[in-house]
């Protein structure tokens, strides 16, 4: 026993710290091993909510919604032009990320985006002309949400845009989204001008056609479950890191390219996806859209589980499984993070875009363990992306069986956003994103990260309390 113990005291020591960061800190700088629990004491006055007044199990109730987004099987199985794909489209609509908004309380990048599409559809000549029309009252606006679909930023989606098709093999249901522009001065980001519809119209008429006919070849269509999976294990997060996601799209996708296309065509439409590790963001984002979306309805009256969180760039917005249709909303947060050389802070808008629903289907900043390199781009360090995931455990109902985490030994992601756990604990959904400049036709100034905005989830509690 005395042998054992001193052993004991010869081993090198961790400390782990509970409550204020600072001793962490100081211990770290003294290169002492610790491990900083970020943990708090309960919220007062929130009770845990167990039952409905109906009677019904809360838990159980999220048990069936996870399970629901666990079997999943988002398949990308073809393309079309948005007027003629998406049901209840028509020609004078455009959709738009995050929460419902109207013209008078869009933010820069969002009008930006809304005039460049204007012009690019031909129903504008000029941006001046784009944003009276815009105001006129003669354009709907309406979330991509609502048309069960996902932007990334702005999120803009015009009737002739092309559109991915993604079905869930197991459910039936299907999402949709844009094909993805690139980076910087896009019109995602708000930005617009002769390169950008010069770059959308090449992407309607040479790059939509090519994939089209690629993916038509494909039997049963492009498992984007099993790629995201993959990416996951190959350094992305399949948020805001997709070179991965992006590489294994172009194995897939290449020899049908090749088949179906003149190789001028093809050369092109390869360099165009290579040269944007981003590419694959637009079929993540639809994927996760079908997972989670057929999870929602009534039949899940009392779920506390979160199935959608987007941002307009004025509003946060969330939704429930339980509460389909309902928007829970405050404003949108502010981004802290790396901006490009010439701009700061002072030029950035706030948080925007509808890619926050990767996190809702356990992957994206819920998965930044998976992909410490990321922090190259929203800053921070790779120990804080850890951090990042392991905290998002606390607020979750489940984890993954699809997704998993290789430095946690393949645990499963965290999956199944609580908002029961988030009144409890205090800790909210960790946010990677892209940074719009604040001015319309600009374009992207940086990328970071930021904590989910709390009211939103406030709003939704109370909901769910009002009926327990």
């Amino acid at each position: 026993m005395t042998q054992t113990i001193q052993s004991l005291f010869t081993q090198p020591l961790t400390v782990v710290n509970v409550g204020l960061a600072a001793f962490a800190e100081s211990l770290a700088e003294q290169q002492v091993n610790v491990i900083n629990a970020d943990w708090r004491p309960p919220k007062e006055g929130v009770p845990h909510l167990l039952f409905t007044k109906t009677g019904v199990d809360i838990d159980e109730v999220n048990a069936r919604v996870v399970e629901i987004i666990q079997k999943g099987r988002p398949h990308l199985v073809g393309m079309g032009v948005a007027r003629e794909t998406i049901p209840g489209y028509h020609d004078k609509l455009i959709l738009h990320a995050g929460p419902p908004i109207t013209w008078a309380r869009m933010c820069g990048p969002q009008r930006g985006a809304v005039m460049g599409a204007l012009v690019y559809e031909g129903l504008a000549k000029t941006e001046d002309e784009a944003a009276e029309l815009a105001a006129s009252g003669e354009i709907e606006f309406a979330p991509c949400h609502h048309y069960h679909a996902a932007g990334p930023m702005a999120g803009i989606i015009s009737p002739s845009m092309p559109v991915f098709i993604i079905e869930n093999k197991a459910f039936g249901n299907k999402a949709y989204a844009t094909q993805n522009e690139g980076l910087g001065k896009v019109l995602r980001y708000g930005a617009f001008g002769p390169e950008v519809y010069e770059r959308l119209r090449w992407m309607e008429q040479t790059l939509y056609p090519a994939l089209q006919r690629a993916i038509a070849q494909i039997e049963g269509g492009i498992d984007l479950r099993g790629l995201i999976s993959q990416a996951l294990h190959m350094g992305d997060e399949c948020h805001n890191r997709n070179r991965a996601g992006t590489s294994l799209l172009l194995r897939v996708i290449t020899p049908h390219l090749i088949a179906t296309s003149t190789p001028e065509v093809a050369k092109a439409v390869f360099q165009f996806i290579d040269s944007n590790d981003h590419f694959f963001l637009n079929l993540s984002m639809p994927a996760a859209k079908a997972m989670t979306e057929a999870a929602e309805g009534p039949e899940m009256a009392g779920s506390s589980i979160v199935t959608t969180m987007a941002r307009n760039g004025t509003d946060f917005g969330i939704r429930l499984a339980g509460f389909p249709g309902e928007w829970f909303t405050a404003p949108a947060g502010v981004v802290q993070g790396l901006f490009f050389p010439g701009y700061s802070e002072a030029d950035a808008n706030p948080d925007i875009g509808d890619s926050t629903i990767t996190e809702t289907a356990g992957f994206g900043g819920f998965a930044m363990a998976a992909a410490p390199a990321i922090t190259k781009f929203v800053g921070g360090t790779p120990a804080d992306a850890v951090e990042a995931t392991l905290e998002m455990y606390e607020i979750c109902f489940g984890e993954s069986e699809a997704f998993s985490i290789p430095h946690f030994n393949f645990r499963g992601t965290p999956l199944g956003i609580d908002v029961r756990k988030i009144m409890e604990t205090g800790i909210l959904p960790r946010l990677n994103t892209g940074i719009a400049h604040k001015t319309p036709g600009i374009g992207q100034v940086g990328a970071g990260v930021l904590l989910a905005p709390e009211g939103a989830f406030v709003a939704a509690f109370e909901r769910l309390r009002g009926i327990c």
